[in-house]
């Protein structure tokens, strides 16, 4: 091997080592991304269920009017 085709050799790997890094930032992101997502749903969904039965005595005293 040649000067010139070890010097390409180590240009290539320190580009994929630089792009397996970056890859795997990415997928840390995403997976934090992914993980906040579910807690923002979790979060309406349960204030919703949480405001339903705060005002369900007052939704019942209406229809037992009617």
């Amino acid at each position: 091997m040649n000067p010139e085709e070890k010097e390409l050799f180590k240009r290539s790997i320190a580009l994929a080592e630089e792009n397996n890094d970056i890859l795997r930032s990415i997928q840390r992101s995403m997976r934090l991304q992914r993980f906040m997502s579910i807690i923002y749903w979790v979060f309406i969904i349960g204030s919703a269920v949480g405001a339903y039965y705060l005002i369900e005595p007052y939704v019942n005293q209406i229809k037992d009017l009617y």
